[in-house]
């Protein structure tokens, strides 16, 4: 997993009521985990959650600034993007502790297991 997986899901969570953001994470991890299970069994893309990376899982979810021409930046702003990318690391480094798995890193798309 690189920088570019908690990016995107943090404009996941902009995008998100500040109540909904730990819920969406979680569905996000498990929409990561279950698609890369479907590449595993199939060797095929999820139809909707992609290749088994937190990226990709993010990908099916609406995101802050998009279809808006973007949103000037504000200190305001910054700091919600700050926030929404550590609440996303917090959580992917809590469920790698409790679940001693990754998401993806890069090899569900060369097909390793």
């Amino acid at each position: 997993m690189g920088l570019g997986d908690l990016a995107a899901a943090a404009r996941v969570l902009m995008a998100a009521p500040a109540h909904r953001r730990a819920g969406l994470m979680q569905a996000m991890i498990g929409e990561a985990a279950l698609a890369r299970g479907h590449w595993r069994r199939t060797g095929r893309l999820h139809p909707a959650y992609g290749n088994g990376t937190l990226m990709s899982a993010a990908l099916a979810h609406a995101r802050h600034g998009e279809g808006t021409g973007g949103e000037a930046a504000t200190l305001e702003r910054e700091g919600d993007y700050l926030a929404c990318l550590a609440e996303a690391l917090k959580a992917v480094i809590a469920w790698r502790a409790t679940s001693g798995a990754g998401l993806g890193q890069g090899k569900a798309i060369r097909g390793a297991p």
